[in-house]
C-alpha cells in the first residue's frame, strides 16, 4: 500500500514542473479572432494591425482567427482571401473554427485555401490559459 501512495504523490509531484513548462512566457504571442463579416472593417481594423503587428515585430507570433461570420466572408471574397494570403506569407498563422465553416457550408473552401480549419473553442481555450494576447474583433 506504502509503495502505491509513494508512486501517486511521485507521479503528482511532476504536474507542476510539466506545467511549468507547458505554460512558458507567451506574452509574445498575439492572437486575432476575427468574427466580423463587413470587408471594410476586415481592411481598415483587423487585417491591418494584424499584419503589421507581424511584420514589424511587435509580436514574435501572430495568429489570425477566422471564426462566425468571417469564415462566409473569407470564403467568398476574393479580395479577403488574397489579404489573408499576403499575412500568411509574412508568417501569420491562419486558423478557422470547423464548426462555423461548416455551419456557412465553407469548410472545404476554406481548407483548399490553405487554412489550418479545426475544431477552435479548445484550442483558444488553451491560447487564453497559457496567456497569450488575445485581441477580438
Amino acid at each position: 500500500m506504502r509503495f502505491y501512495v509513494l508512486v501517486i504523490v511521485w507521479c503528482l509531484s511532476g504536474l507542476n514542473t510539466y506545467s511549468t513548462t507547458m505554460y512558458s512566457d507567451n506574452s509574445d504571442k498575439l492572437v486575432v479572432v476575427w468574427t466580423n463579416n463587413d470587408p471594410e472593417y476586415a481592411r481598415t481594423l483587423v487585417f491591418m494591425y494584424t499584419h503589421n503587428a507581424k511584420r514589424n515585430n511587435w509580436f514574435n507570433e501572430v495568429t489570425l482567427v477566422i471564426w462566425g461570420p468571417s469564415a462566409k466572408l473569407t470564403a467568398e471574397n476574393e479580395e479577403i482571401q488574397k489579404e489573408i494570403a499576403q499575412m500568411k506569407e509574412s508568417g501569420v498563422k491562419i486558423e478557422v473554427c470547423v464548426s462555423c465553416a461548416i455551419m456557412y457550408g465553407v469548410d472545404e473552401k476554406l481548407r483548399q485555401l490553405g487554412y489550418d480549419v479545426k475544431r477552435m473553442g479548445p484550442v483558444l481555450t488553451d491560447y487564453l490559459k497559457q496567456d497569450y494576447k488575445v485581441l477580438t474583433y
